[in-house]
C-alpha cells in the first residue's frame, strides 16, 4: 500500500448533492447508490439504518462502506466494508476506527473535513479525485458518493458511502 506525495498534499474537494444534482457524469454505481438513498429518505428527514436494506442493492454492496459517527469526541468507526473496499484497502477494517486505519490523515483537517461537515449538516456529498487514503498502489483515482443516515431522522449517526476506484490505466476496480 502506498500514498504518494501528491495525494498527501492535495486538498480534498467534494460537492454537496441533493435530489436536483446533475448525476449524468457520475459512475453508474454511484448514481444507483444515491438514487436508492433518495428513494428511502423520508420526506424532509434523513433515512436511518432501519431504512437501508442491503438486499435492495446487492450489486452495489461490494463497493459500499459504512461509518458509525461517534460523538464527544467526533470520530468514525468502520461499521461495514464491502468486498471491493476491503480489496483496495488490502485488509479487513470492519470495527476499526477510521483514524487508526488511516493514521497518515491525522492532523489533516481537509481529510476529515468532509466527514465532519456531513456529520454536522446531514448533507450528502460527491467527489472524484486523487486517492488520499491508503489504498492499493494501482488505485490512484477515486469517485464516491457519501450519504448521511440518522436513526431519528435528524442526527447523523452513520455515513454510508459507495466508492469506485480507478486503476492507473483508467479501468475501474
Amino acid at each position: 500500500m502506498i500514498l504518494d506525495q501528491a495525494a498527501r498534499q492535495s486538498p480534498v474537494t467534494y460537492t454537496p448533492c441533493g435530489p436536483e444534482t446533475d448525476r449524468s457524469s457520475w459512475n453508474p454505481w454511484l448514481v444507483q447508490f444515491f438514487d436508492y438513498w433518495l428513494s428511502i429518505r423520508p420526506r424532509n428527514r434523513l433515512p436511518g439504518r432501519q431504512h437501508f436494506d442491503p438486499l435492495d442493492i446487492p450489486l452495489i454492496m461490494p463497493r459500499v462502506w459504512i461509518l458509525d459517527v461517534l460523538r464527544a469526541p467526533l470520530r468514525y468507526r468502520y461499521r461495514l466494508a464491502g468486498t471491493k473496499e476491503v480489496e483496495t484497502l488490502q485488509r479487513e477494517v470492519t470495527g476499526k476506527m477510521f483514524d487508526e486505519v488511516h493514521p497518515h490523515l491525522r492532523g489533516q483537517g481537509e481529510a476529515f473535513g468532509r466527514l465532519d461537515e456531513m456529520a454536522q449538516t446531514g448533507i450528502a456529498t460527491y467527489r472524484r479525485g486523487r486517492v488520499v487514503a491508503v489504498h492499493h498502489k494501482e488505485h490512484l483515482t477515486v469517485e464516491n458518493c457519501m450519504v448521511p443516515l440518522g436513526r431519528d431522522g435528524k442526527t447523523v449517526d452513520m455515513i454510508a458511502a459507495c466508492s469506485v476506484l480507478y486503476r492507473l490505466d483508467g479501468r475501474e476496480n
